[in-house]
């Protein structure tokens, strides 16, 4: 959840800012949408969950299947209702995202392709963000949504190696570094701000890898929950400025990540 603020400052702040009551309305519906997608992943892989991960809510009995289809319905209508009241744009594009969070729940588990469709949903809501911003939907937005997509992309693919031997494809890590390339092409080289970021992103994608490239005992889930906190400093990378007043508000994000990761998994 702390990332997915993240992407919304990131979004807002790219698309002009000023707007600080629209930012506090995204990033509730943001959350509403993506506790949402969460229920209706489970409801979508009740039948997969009952044969091989029998510990989940559905399959044990802690919920029922309908339980979870009302509450990932209701949150993202709920979701819709906050977007309504913030334009034409944010709603339309969030109507996009719905369609895309119930087409990646539903075919993520037979569809190898599916991690573009979460790039996708990401890439989303830093338009989504961007548009309730004083400018709107900036150059610098679209760009920034897309390096971070390509991001998203790569730890997607990981992930979908989580809980097996398989051997890893590298090629997919190849999308990591999409917000460091993008960095560098836009700067002309590195600011010092920038660099700084640039050079802390890329220690802890180094970092965060070995653990599943590096190691007899590989541990991907460590890896992907490690990348999936460091969403937040690609976040903070998109707007790394000396002069951004907004830059200190990634720190807290990433470090909140990181300690809820401990209590739940991010897997």
């Amino acid at each position: 959840m702390p990332t997915i603020w993240s992407n919304c400052l990131a979004g807002w702040w790219l698309g002009g800012g000023e707007k600080w009551l629209s930012l506090m309305g995204v990033c509730v519906a943001m959350s509403f949408f993506y506790l949402g997608g969460m229920f209706l992943n489970d409801a979508f892989d009740a039948d997969h969950d009952s044969q091989r991960r029998i510990t989940r809510p559905i399959p044990s009995g802690l919920i029922t299947i309908t339980e979870v289809w009302h509450w990932g319905i209701s949150l993202l209508a709920v979701g819709m209702i906050c977007l309504s009241c913030m334009g034409r744009t944010a709603t339309a594009l969030g109507l996009a995202l719905v369609i895309a969070i119930l087409v990646y729940d539903a075919i993520h588990k037979v569809v190898s392709l599916s991690p573009l469709v979460m790039g996708f949903c990401r890439l989303l809501v830093y338009l989504i963000a961007a548009s309730v911003a004083a400018k709107g939907i900036t150059g610098a937005a679209i760009w920034g949504g897309l390096a971070l997509a390509a991001y998203i992309v790569g730890l997607s693919f990981l992930a979908r190696k989580e809980g097996t031997r398989a051997s890893l494809e590298y090629w997919p890590f190849l999308f990591l570094g999409a917000p460091l390339g993008l960095a560098w092409l836009v700067n002309d080289g590195l600011r010092p701000s920038s660099g700084l970021v640039s050079f802390c992103l890329a220690g802890w994608i180094i970092w965060t890898l070995r653990h599943a490239l590096w190691r007899t005992d590989r541990n991907i889930g460590y890896t992907v929950s490690s990348l999936l906190a460091g969403v937040v400093v690609v976040d903070l990378l998109a707007v790394a400025e000396l002069s951004n007043p907004v830059n200190w508000l990634f720190v807290p994000l990433f470090v909140t990540a990181l300690v809820l990761q401990r209590r739940i998994p991010a897997t």
